[in-house]
């Protein structure tokens, strides 16, 4: 099939853009848009974007080559290339149109938000949802001012269902995604530590994520996490669902059992009915997005039956505590990104596993004015939680060695460089250890992922 067709006309009519190119090609009709000329297929888009390092104008000859039919531009291109809408910001045309091409779809869309487990929630989301609908899902964490776009503009007619991440780091962002999305159905995960140097405090990220209910259909709903205070307590005027681990929830879990890297199982509990589920992979975190995931369920009358398959058929994400098992050890890669309570969460997990328990961790980004204060605190909590060694690496990480020093039982180690870490790791290591590898994306912790796998 392919996405809905539109018109070039119909795109310099949305865009406010002028159309430059062969009168008789103004109604061909597009049937993609992409930004990576390496996408293209006949009947793309190609929307030229000028980045720090590369400008995408350079490539529309490339993109006309590949079946292009025409190019979005701020520059005018050469005559024989092909057709393109010259517009002033290739950024904010593309807005535009995605908020268009939403307006062409009448099915359920999430809006899924948070400081941290978005991308869980949303593949765990689409794994249920898949039970029932074709459903469109964001790419990876795509989930900013361009992926949103682009993610809303690869619906296909068939499509029946999209779950769409959303991820902010400023006030008035969530706001102009939301004018695209228009989700009717809203999922915040938590409120926590992430992007405090421009929101200020847990307050103003909630005011931040909150922008998404601003463009929401009348009939839409909120699902929050209840076990987050100010989400719990928030009060807002449409519907709200509240799941978590506390029985004060809509939806909650009882009897939760770590199957160690099997995965974890646990009761699920609405409505004073009682299902017994599981999902494949690690972390106590799951559940959390599972829970979610059953409150979208029942909003949406998707069967107890596909609910279970759902949790069943959820599969991490690269670098999202995927873990697998060498003949040496069991690594848990979560190297993709950290904040203080995604790291709590880990690092909480790990010690419920059995067995010799390492956790190699390292610094946690844009965490404003108490970036010291909390990286000290999760090498306090890591000692609390049972965790037996404990490797820091990277400069804000000699905080988290600082406040795991404070317990007398657990090992703790630290150094400021990898290439450091990597002379003295076969010796740290021993055989049968479970060792969670986790920080913020920037600090390429895969390489350890990678270093670790050739211990033997």
């Amino acid at each position: 099939m392919g996405m809905k067709p539109l018109s070039l006309r119909k795109i310099e009519e949305v865009t406010g853009g002028t159309y430059i190119g062969a009168p008789e090609e103004k109604d061909l009709l597009i049937t993609g848009v992409v930004r990576d000329n390496h996408d293209v297929k006949k009947g793309s888009l190609f929307v030229c974007f000028q980045g720090e390092h590369v400008d995408g104008h350079d490539f529309a000859p490339e993109a006309f080559s590949s079946g292009a039919y025409a190019c979005l531009t701020e520059k005018n291109l050469s005559e024989n290339g092909g057709a393109y809408i010259l517009v002033d910001s290739t950024f904010e045309a593309l807005k535009k149109l995605a908020e268009y091409y939403r307006s062409l779809f009448s099915i359920p869309i999430i809006g899924i938000t948070g400081s941290v487990g978005k991308t869980t929630t949303k593949e765990m989301i689409a794994s249920v949802l898949s039970q029932k609908y074709k459903t469109l899902k964001t790419k990876g964490n795509l989930n900013n001012e361009i992926g949103v776009p682009l993610t809303l503009l690869s619906l296909e007619e068939e499509h029946e269902a999209a779950v769409i991440e959303m991820g902010i780091s400023d006030f008035g962002e969530m706001k102009r995604l939301s004018k695209m999305v228009r989700p009717n159905i809203c999922v915040m995960t938590v409120i926590g530590h992430s992007h405090l140097e421009n929101l200020g405090n847990l307050e103003g990220v909630l005011r931040a994520k909150s922008e998404i209910f601003e463009y929401m259909p009348p009939d839409s709903t909120v699902m929050v996490n209840g076990d987050d205070e100010l989400l719990y307590a928030m009060e807002i005027k449409m519907p709200k669902i509240c799941y978590g681990f506390s029985k004060r929830n809509d939806i909650y879990s009882e009897n939760i059992k770590n199957l160690g890297t099997n995965g974890v199982a646990f009761d699920l509990v609405r409505k004073e009915k009682k299902l017994s589920a599981s999902v494949h992979s690690f972390g106590k975190h799951l559940v959390s997005a599972a829970l979610s995931a059953a409150a979208v369920a029942s909003f949406l009358s998707i069967d107890d039956e596909k609910l279970l398959q759902g949790f069943l058929d959820y599969a991490p994400v690269g670098g999202r505590a995927n873990v697998f098992s060498t003949d040496y050890i069991t690594i848990i890669d979560d190297a993709y990104n950290a904040n203080p309570d995604s790291m709590k969460a880990g690092i909480q997990s790990l010690c419920e596993l059995k067995g010799r328990r390492v956790a190699i961790l390292g610094d946690m980004k844009e965490l404003g004015e108490k970036e010291i204060e909390l990286h000290k605190n999760l090498g306090i909590l890591a000692g609390q939680s049972g965790l037996d060694v404990l490797i820091c690496c990277g400069a804000l990480a000699e905080h988290i060695y600082q406040g795991g020093r404070t317990d007398g039982r657990m090992q703790v180690w630290y150094f400021s460089e990898k290439a450091e870490l990597f002379s003295v790791l076969p010796a740290m290591i021993q055989k049968n250890d479970t060792i969670l590898v986790k920080a913020s994306h920037s600090m390429a912790f895969e390489e350890i992922v990678n270093e670790l796998k050739t211990l033997v």
